[in-house]
């Protein structure tokens, strides 16, 4: 059964405005048993879809779609205006609570634009964390992007050895030939790494 695991809601501030009601009225129609809450560099919509999802029979999975800086989160120039994506699910409530820290030092400390983590931030709190590779935005398809495949390579490294099995490659399909262009590298790269795929969409 496919389950969303990227998805944005009315929270999802300049990004989303999908409501959480209809959202999970949505996955219960299609017959779908979870659904998770992946907005931008927030948690405000947190609770809200927690509760209704459990009121309507579905199991809510809490994420958030991080900022990851390029180099440091205290680091605040202009070559950081546009910070890498990270999508972030919580397997239990240790992963909630570092989900929590994450996203409040993003504003206390990391704020510049957006929200933003790094790699620091992500080893400290990385325990009860599952992390997919992101969007077309994020840190390893940039580097596709870019055809800086070595790149590509040492963003899968440095993930999968912090979080070993809990890194997932996320494939997306999107229609956009820019983007669909790299999936056989992307596939070609979980194979070779040995990585597990997963499949979601930008939603």
């Amino acid at each position: 059964m496919f389950v969303h695991l990227h998805t944005h809601t009315e929270y999802s501030l300049l990004d989303g405005m999908s409501k959480i009601k209809d959202l999970i009225q949505a996955a219960k129609q299609n017959k779908q048993k979870a659904l998770a809450i992946t907005d931008h560099g927030v948690m405000h919509g947190t609770l809200e879809f927690y509760f209704e999802a459990k009121k309507q029979g579905i199991k809510p999975l809490i994420g958030i779609e991080a900022y990851v800086a390029h180099t440091s989160r205290l680091n605040k120039n202009t070559s950081e205006r546009s910070p890498y994506h990270l999508t972030l699910l919580a397997k239990n409530n240790i992963g909630y609570s570092n989900l929590l820290k994450l996203t409040t030092l993003s504003h206390l400390e990391g704020f510049y634009y957006k929200p933003r983590i790094d790699r620091e931030l992500l080893e400290q709190y990385k325990d009860g964390l599952i992390v997919l590779s992101g969007c077309p935005s994020g840190e390893l398809m940039s580097g596709l992007l870019s055809d800086d495949i070595e790149k590509a390579k040492e963003t899968i490294f440095w993930y999968k050895e912090t979080f070993g099995n809990d890194y997932y490659i996320e494939i997306q399909e999107h229609k956009q030939q820019q983007f669909s262009k790299l999936t056989p590298s992307l596939v070609s790269l979980a194979r070779e790494l040995s990585v597990d795929l997963v499949a979601t969409n930008d939603s």
